[in-house]
């Protein structure tokens, strides 16, 4: 029996809604025909940007959006994407499949699009061929409400208000695509380049420095050390990828259980590198005012066969979900430094929220996670304890169920639990401490599957959906459960 015990009035902060975070890249079929399709596209869109991704992204309250990149970002020089489309530059996109950008969507798509979804930007800034200027000029031109050139060329443009910008990044891993750079080089860089991301008027910016590759801890160190008080976030990127980067990564459907359970170790792994990562970021920042941004996460998969390589378009399964709720319950664990989280990516690439084929759409097991845990976004994280069961297959062993708890603002209690066992149920003992009265009510969602590598096709597109969840009862004052094999459980208790 897996027995969990919830303090529900014991408060551990507040977990913030940033770490349901998307990123959209300048990267296969994610901007173009996945979110952006242009005003003359038979597609039903709003301003270019097509309205049933529109209308599934707002379902599960996307709140913040990162752009233009990943790697994409240090080769994108923002004046290329105002104005009249017509008259925009074409460039080659050398890190995505070197084929050609036309710059349609820009600074004020991207800025409407997080208007439509009611979302705050995030913009990452070309620190690896940009120059100072380029970057301030951009900051200038989204949010400076005066008399500048660039606020000038932004209201002939057809914007007159300025923007709010919420989130900047100066560069993207400048360890590696960004630039190949050494830590004391960009911990130099960082300095100068974000004392020009400028607040203008109100407007306050939230700076992200470009943190470590997984588990580089002296990245962390260097640049907590030479930068820690002039930036407000750090970055972090990891990928869980079951196989090897260079040489294979793996299927995303055609696996076995072996597999499936290094899928699930990688994915744990994540609670190591922020409680390493984290315990330097304590030595330079023990008040956790600098927070850690893992804005770039999820899983790495072979391309599916017959795609193109540089388009990074992997299918979607039960094992995904699985992986995605595994990182919601890290992170909430770790919401007293985890500020914000990227999922890469929202359309079309990696572990992507929604597929697009032209006019078809179908929402992926990653994007019924995100719907089923979003429950936990501004919630206050409660304190518990697991004592988890073991789930054993060749080359290791795992605990069976992973869980986190929190209380909503009207005083609800909801539970995610995880169960990565795919041959096994999992029985689970819940008790609530400190709850003055019985529950009114208890509500609950499930994902599941029958079988590991079940997903959604865009001919049996409801496959792999959440449906209500109600095996569980109320026994000598605990709620017992049984959670289904490979499954994903969110409780809401009155």
């Amino acid at each position: 029996m897996n027995q969990v015990i919830i303090q529900t009035d014991v408060t551990r902060g507040v977990i913030s809604k940033n770490i349901y975070g998307h990123f959209a890249e300048h990267l296969g079929r994610c901007i173009y025909e996945g979110i952006w399709v242009g005003e003359d596209s038979p597609i039903p869109n709003i301003q270019g940007i097509r309205n049933d991704v529109l209308d599934a992204l707002r379902q599960i309250k996307v709140p913040v959006l990162r752009w233009p990149g990943g790697c994409f970002a240090d080769e994108y020089h923002w004046k290329d994407g105002i104005g009249p489309r017509e008259n925009r530059k074409r460039m080659v996109n050398t890190h995505w499949g070197e084929v050609v950008e036309n710059n349609h969507f820009g600074t004020h798509e991207f800025m409407l699009l997080c208007e439509l979804l009611e979302c705050e930007p995030y913009i990452c800034g070309n620190v690896g061929s940009g120059t100072v200027q380029e970057m301030s000029e951009w900051v200038e031109y989204m949010t400076f409400d005066g008399e500048s050139p660039m606020a000038a060329w932004r209201k002939e443009n057809g914007r007159t208000e300025p923007w709010k910008l919420t989130y900047f990044g100066v560069g993207n891993e400048s360890w590696g695509c960004g630039g190949h750079m050494r830590p004391e080089y960009y911990a130099d860089l960082y300095r100068r380049y974000q004392t020009f991301v400028r607040h203008y008027g109100e407007q306050r910016i939230y700076k992200i420095a470009g943190g470590a590759n997984v588990d580089d801890y002296r990245w962390t160190e260097v640049l907590m050390q030479e930068a820690g008080g002039l930036m407000d976030g750090l970055s972090l990127h990891y990928y869980t990828i079951p196989g090897d980067f260079w040489l294979g990564k793996g299927s995303a459907l055609k696996f076995e259980e072996q597999e499936w359970l290094i899928t699930m170790q990688k994915a744990l792994h994540m609670d190591e590198l922020i409680t390493k990562h984290s315990t330097i970021m304590d030595r330079y920042d023990p008040d956790k005012r600098v927070g850690l941004i893992i804005d770039e996460w999820g899983t790495w998969y072979d391309v599916e066969p017959g795609t193109n390589p540089g388009f990074l378009y992997q299918q979607n399964t039960i094992r995904d979900a699985i992986v995605a709720g595994l990182h919601f319950n890290i992170f909430h664990q770790h919401a007293d430094r985890v500020h914000m989280a990227n999922i890469a990516q929202t359309v079309n690439v990696l572990q992507a929220m929604i597929l697009t084929e032209g006019e078809n759409m179908l929402l992926t097991p990653t994007y019924h996670a995100f719907d089923m845990f979003k429950v936990h976004q501004g919630a206050e994280r409660l304190e518990m304890a697991l004592s988890s069961q073991v789930y054993m297959e060749e080359g290791g062993k795992l605990p069976q169920i992973s869980v986190s708890a929190s209380r909503s603002e009207a005083g609800a209690i909801q539970i995610s639990l995880v169960n990565m066992d795919p041959r096994h149920e999992a029985s689970i003992s819940l008790e609530l401490r400190g709850h003055q009265a019985e529950p009114s009510s208890i509500t609950g969602t499930m994902l599941t599957a029958t079988a590991m590598n079940a997903h959604n096709t865009f001919d049996q597109p409801n496959t792999v959906v959440p449906v209500p969840f109600r095996d569980i009862r109320t026994e000598k004052g605990l709620l017992r459960a049984k959670l289904p094999p490979m499954s994903l459980v969110t409780l809401v208790i009155q």
